[in-house]
């Protein structure tokens, strides 16, 4: 279990082009309780920092003159000493091209400029709760012994969810690119739960969901999908398919912990 830090306690880069920007962000940082927050204005400059004062929480914005959000959150995901570093988007873009590679990469939460002061807290709250989380409680197991398969196409969505699941005490975790290479591990492999995105090459996550509940030996296993699809037709039809429950990408941890608690007890 990592050591308990506070609102108060929390150390914040917040990478911001904009002069005005950073002051209506730092403002707002500091009406949540937060004092301690280091402000740059390029990608380079966060990276440096960073290197030398490892923070609490990375909050950028997409676009800097060196280099883009993408950029930055994936050369913090090469780095040992930078890839947990918690990552909040605060952007005005809106086209998913680019927002997508952000949500695979596993941030925190993406809020857009304008933002609203709560979800900001909220999205604060969140980090918070993935830095230093609660254990997982289940009646019915020994969260030590759970027996988990994450299933996504994205290495850096998988690492994200396995570094969830590991703070919260589930330490025994197999892992797949695809639909096609999870029916392996279950056809070989007995699990507990089974956490899966949507969109995969090969065999999806629906076709997988699919397998599980009519061809595999273990039909009544709990399923979480995590996901960043947004099509309602899509999602009505994965619903209906035998999914436990959909949580969306990014997640904040408390909800995946609720939901796995719950689906678990079910």
């Amino acid at each position: 279990m990592e050591q308990q830090i506070t609102i108060e306690e929390m150390q914040i880069l917040l990478v911001e082009p904009s002069l005005a920007q950073r002051r209506i962000i730092i403002e707002s940082l500091r009406d949540v309780g937060i004092t301690n927050i280091e402000g740059v204005a390029r990608g380079i400059d966060a990276i440096e920092i960073m290197e030398k004062y490892p923070p609490d929480l990375v909050i950028s914005a997409m676009y800097f003159e060196d280099m883009t959000g993408n950029n930055l959150i994936n050369a913090m995901k090469v780095d040992e000493t930078l890839k947990d570093i918690p990552f909040m988007l605060i952007s005005s873009e809106t086209d998913e091209h680019f927002l997508d590679p952000m949500r695979q990469a596993g941030v925190v939460a993406i809020l857009p400029k304008p933002f609203l002061f709560d979800d900001l807290k909220k999205a604060i709250y969140a980090s918070l709760d993935f830095i230093s989380p609660e254990q997982l409680h289940l009646d019915n197991y020994d969260v030590e012994d759970l027996k988990v398969l994450v299933v996504d196409d994205s290495l850096m969505a998988r690492k994200h969810i396995i570094k969830v699941l590991n703070l919260m005490g589930i330490e025994r975790i197999d892992q797949a690119k695809d639909g096609v290479e999870a029916v392996e591990h279950l056809t070989e492999k007995m699990f507990d739960l089974v956490v899966t995105d949507y969109n995969m090459p090969e065999m999806d996550g629906r076709a997988l969901i699919k397998f599980i509940r009519t061809e595999s030996t273990q039909p009544d296993i709990p399923i979480l999908m995590v996901t960043s699809e947004t099509n309602e037709t899509r999602l009505s039809s994965i619903q209906q398919s035998g999914v436990s429950a959909i949580c969306d990408k990014p997640f904040e941890s408390v909800t995946v912990r609720g939901m796995i608690e719950r689906i678990m007890s079910s």
